[in-house]
């Protein structure tokens, strides 16, 4: 199995591409495979959130390109952004991950939210989408600069 210890400079060519869902590009200690079927260990910083384009270096010296794995949102859109801003209020007051767009916000699937968001009278569209949440205020700035997520009460 091919361990990977370190991140690496976006700018180096990659030699393979690991795909992974939200879930697992959280974890700093993972055994999984690589899109070409190699089994690879992930052996990382604790804490930090991998993001679709993050360049890793394997111990053989190979880059390896994160790729966020399409997985099923709801993905929640409306012209009137005060509508949306409330419905991003109720869910983060959930501790619900968002990934925020123009005009449009995105959670993973859940029934229960679901059903909540509509309360609010937002149509939801449910689909299989990459899912790259925002960072968090305490973790870092967005998905652009962050490596981190979430807080800590």
């Amino acid at each position: 199995m091919l361990k990977i210890f370190e991140r690496t400079s976006h700018s180096e060519e990659a030699h393979a591409t690991l795909c992974l869902p939200f879930e697992l590009r959280q974890k700093s200690r993972l055994k999984t495979k690589l899109e070409n079927g190699r089994e690879v260990g992930l052996i990382l910083n604790r804490g930090e959130l991998l993001r679709s384009g993050d360049c890793l270096r394997a111990e053989d010296g190979s880059i390896i390109v994160v790729k966020a794995a399409p997985e099923t949102v709801s993905t929640v859109s409306h012209k009137d952004m005060v509508v949306l801003a409330k419905a991003c209020y109720h869910l983060g007051n959930r501790h619900v991950p968002l990934e925020i767009g123009d005009g449009w916000v995105r959670y993973l699937h859940d029934h229960v939210l679901d059903e909540m968001v509509k309360g609010l009278g937002l149509i939801i569209v449910v689909e299989e989408a990459p899912f790259e949440p925002e960072g968090g205020a305490y973790g870092g700035h967005g998905i652009e600069s962050s490596h981190s997520h979430g807080h800590h009460h």
